[in-house]
């Protein structure tokens, strides 16, 4: 039997924005997915009572709870404005090289700003 080439893998490519931004919106996804069972979690806490509900939000507990919110809702806005990327290459727009590094860069700057306005509305308007 002949040898047959091996399909490429991580070692042939270089390593680069299009590669970066899908993997951070695949680890987003999943990061997604661990929220919505800790969203579980704490409704199910929530509706046992405060005996269980009271842990989660109280103390140090708090504080920790807030930063993984926060986490959250920043791997929540990439993953969104990632996806509407992907549906405009979906749809044929934006495939050349140069338009899919303005997109990546629309993305980036528009996560950072949208992140750190709604995480500053949702947690820190009201410490300040």
């Amino acid at each position: 039997m002949p040898s047959r080439p091996l399909s490429p893998h991580l070692s042939i490519y270089r390593f680069g924005y299009t590669m970066t931004l899908s993997i951070l919106h695949r680890l987003t996804g999943l990061a997604l997915t661990a929220g919505i069972l800790m969203l579980a979690w704490w409704l199910v806490a929530l509706a046992w009572g405060e005996p269980a509900y009271r842990p989660l939000t109280s103390g140090a507990g708090a504080i920790l709870l807030r930063v993984v919110l926060a986490l959250w809702l920043v791997a929540f806005v990439y993953h969104f404005a990632n996806g509407v990327r992907h549906l405009f290459w979906d749809a044929g727009l934006g495939l050349e090289k140069l338009q899919a590094r303005r997109s990546a860069k629309l993305v980036i700057c528009g996560v950072a700003i949208a992140s750190i306005a709604l995480v500053y509305l949702l947690f820190l308007r009201g410490a300040a």
